[in-house]
């Protein structure tokens, strides 16, 4: 749902079963990738939604972003994107995979058929992922 905690995230005082289940989700992951696809040139509202309702939790922690559109491929929204992760300390790859013409990728089965480049910056990615995730496992660590 929408943002409904009474708290701030930075509080951590979240009183619906939604938010901690999500909390605890986020908390136990060491990286991510985000899907996102371009609505009028920016994020879409429910990838913010989620950044928006934890804090913490998303600390140096790396993001690869996966974005997808027409002819801009969802590229204006990874970059609005890399610009609310880092205010949370998250780390975004630079490697990423952008999608052209969603549409021309999808099967009648609804499935999606990516390319080879496709795959290939996808590989890229994950590497990158992995080896920030180690480099930034000690900032994840409980401060003593």
């Amino acid at each position: 749902p929408l943002l409904d905690e009474p708290h701030h995230p930075a509080e951590r005082n979240y009183t619906h079963q939604h938010t901690k289940d999500w909390s605890a989700s986020v908390d136990a992951a060491d990286a991510f990738v985000f899907v996102a696809p371009e609505y009028n040139y920016g994020i879409n509202a429910a990838l913010k939604n989620a950044i928006d309702y934890l804090y913490f939790e998303w600390q140096y922690k790396p993001v690869g972003i996966v974005s997808y559109g027409n002819t801009s491929a969802g590229l204006r929204a990874a970059q609005m994107t890399k610009q609310v992760v880092t205010t949370l300390k998250m780390m975004p790859v630079t490697e990423s995979v952008a999608i052209h013409f969603i549409g021309t990728h999808i099967a009648e089965d609804g499935t999606f058929q990516g390319t080879e480049g496709m795959a290939e910056a996808a590989g890229g990615m994950l590497d990158e992922i992995a080896r920030f995730a180690e480099a930034l496992s000690p900032l994840r660590e409980p401060a003593v």
